[in-house]
C-alpha cells in the first residue's frame, strides 16, 4: 500500500479533494494530476492509489489515536485492490472510531468508496 506522508501531499488532498462523511470516518479523495503521475517514475506502481491517515487530538490520547490509525490502515489495505488507480485518499478518524471493531470500520470505508464512486468494476 502506498502512503501519503508529506504535509504538502496531505494538504493538497485536503484543499482540492472531495469529501464524503460517515459517522466513523471522513474520506477525502483527489485524482492525481498527470504531471504527478509522470513524475512518479512512470512505473505501474505509481498508478496505485495512495492513502493518508489522520487522527486528531479530539479522538483522545495517543493510544486511542494510534488504534484509530491502525484500524484505518487495515481497512484501507483490505479495500486497496478495489480502488481505481490514480487517486490520493485521505481517511480522517472521527471520535466513535476509536471504540469500533475492524468489521465496522471496513464496512464504513467500503461504503465511502462506493459513495465516492472510486471502486473498480
Amino acid at each position: 500500500m502506498l502512503r501519503l506522508k508529506s504535509a504538502t501531499d496531505l494538504e493538497r488532498v485536503r484543499r482540492d479533494g472531495r469529501s464524503h462523511a460517515h459517522p466513523l470516518v471522513v474520506l477525502i479523495a483527489r485524482r492525481r494530476d498527470p504531471p504527478e503521475l509522470a513524475a512518479a517514475s512512470g512505473q505501474p506502481a505509481s498508478l496505485r492509489p495512495r492513502f493518508g491517515f489522520v487522527a486528531g487530538k479530539a479522538l483522545g490520547g495517543a493510544v486511542q489515536r494510534n488504534r484509530a490509525k491502525r484500524l484505518l490502515r487495515e481497512a484501507a489495505r483490505a479495500c486497496e485492490p478495489q480502488v481505481a488507480p490514480g487517486w490520493d485518499l485521505l481517511l480522517i478518524a472521527r471520535a466513535p472510531l476509536a471504540g469500533s471493531r475492524l468489521a465496522e470500520v471496513l464496512a464504513a470505508v467500503r461504503q465511502l468508496l462506493r459513495r465516492a464512486r472510486l471502486e473498480q468494476e
